[in-house]
């Protein structure tokens, strides 16, 4: 499968960025046997990327929407790799096709109290009903075996997300080195984000403050080790606690790739084992 042109990204930049999407992709099932998530590309009627999953199982159109995701294919790329992490499926970067991607009406719920409404909508609300539809409904008509296939497509991907929930939950983590050790090439996933103004660094002109926001990170890498960092805004906001709209504020949910830092100490909160970073330097 050839990988498509991505628009607004220089040559070199697109290379490194289909390399990334490849280790990522390393001892994923493939997609024949298993499916596979789709990010694809904007196009004129919808200038978002967006998320979509390809089953080999139903027949004729096999391939359903799932979300929208960002404008940008560095944010789309990590908002779907921390989504997907745990799932077996690889993630593909495709282009539109009206053809197979198009809805033909077969999932569209015909009864109940979501009546009217498309399978991916109420699966983002109420996953439970989506699962209910795929085990425990009853198809009287072909057209309604068709769109029991499809829930139960949305159901996988309920539980592939699933997955991702659990092992935060529950994982165990372990400290990445002692104080003062080098560490190279994270991949880490954002668990949560806490914003702070940095009082040194906060000045009123006249009668205006400015505030300069640290966001403080609780990120996780692969195997569920903790870690923690925070990063300060370069230029001031004009609200307390709010980044700048010219920089990026890191999201839960979101990756982070860092090409190396400092653990400037370890701690134990509860049970659980955090690392702290300084000196990040992201890829």
């Amino acid at each position: 499968m050839a990988n498509p042109i991505l628009p607004g990204i220089s040559e070199a930049e697109q290379e490194l960025l289909y390399k990334k999407l490849n280790e990522y992709n390393q001892g994923r099932t493939s997609y024949k046997e298993a499916g596979a998530y789709l990010v694809v590309l904007p196009r004129p009627e919808s200038p978002r990327y967006s998320l979509w999953v390809y089953s080999p199982l139903p027949e004729r159109q096999s391939i359903f929407y799932v979300q929208d995701l960002s404008t940008d294919i560095h944010e789309s790329l990590r908002a779907a790799s921390s989504l997907c992490y745990y799932s077996p499926r690889c993630i593909l970067l495709v282009e539109y096709n009206a053809k197979r991607m198009q809805s033909k009406g077969d999932d569209i719920i015909s009864f109940g109290k979501y009546h009217g409404h498309f399978l991916h909508e109420i699966f983002r609300i109420d996953p439970a009903y989506v699962s209910w539809i795929a085990y425990k409904f009853t198809s009287r008509i072909p057209k309604q075996e068709r769109f029991v296939q499809i829930a139960q497509v949305y159901h996988s991907v309920h539980l592939d997300i699933q997955k991702r929930q659990a092992h935060q939950k529950y994982s165990t983590s372990r400290f990445l080195g002692k104080e003062g050790d080098k560490v190279k090439e994270l991949t880490l996933k954002v668990l949560r984000v806490r914003l702070e103004d940095d009082p040194y660094k906060t000045t009123v002109k006249g009668t205006t403050p400015y505030f300069y926001v640290r966001q403080i990170l609780t990120l996780e890498d692969p195997i569920g080790n903790l870690v923690t960092f925070r990063t300060s805004s370069r230029t001031a906001s004009r609200e307390s606690c709010q980044v700048p709209a010219t920089e990026h504020a890191f999201e839960p949910g979101e990756s982070v790739y860092i090409a190396s830092a400092r653990i400037s100490c370890t701690f134990t909160s509860g049970n659980k084992q955090y690392t702290r970073l300084n000196y990040v330097k992201f890829k």
